[in-house]
């Protein structure tokens, strides 16, 4: 099973000297990764922020960076930001599963999607 995954930014990291940083490498997420930053502070405080922070734990490298934090992750353009989210729900299967279904009346077949958690 592959874990980690090689990625080419659209745009690139442009860091303070203005040098881009273009490739990169994104593992797998695990639950620990998502339950301590929805506890983060910076997410408590804005739930927008949550993207960021799950982004900085699983992005593990960036061409020529020593490290990979939410400073980094804030200052890509929104292309490469958009880019990496669609690489991470799609490396993390994160699409809810469905059932496929079959209408009582007219007898069409459909997929509903399956929610597991229990709202009040």
């Amino acid at each position: 099973m592959e874990t980690v995954y090689d990625f080419t930014l659209p745009k690139g990291y442009m860091d303070t000297s203005g040098q881009l940083h273009c490739k990169g490498k994104m593992r797998l997420a695990t639950a620990g990764d998502e339950i301590s930053a929805t506890r983060d502070p910076r997410v408590l405080a804005n739930p927008s922020y949550l993207t960021i922070v799950i982004l900085s734990k699983v992005i593990t490298q960036l061409e020529g960076l020593d490290a990979v934090t939410a400073t980094t992750i804030e200052q890509l353009f929104t292309a490469d930001l958009a880019y990496l989210q669609d690489i991470y729900q799609r490396v993390n299967d994160v699409v809810p599963p469905t059932m496929q279904c079959v209408c009582p009346d007219c007898g069409k077949t459909f997929d509903v999607p399956l929610n597991f958690t229990q709202e009040g």
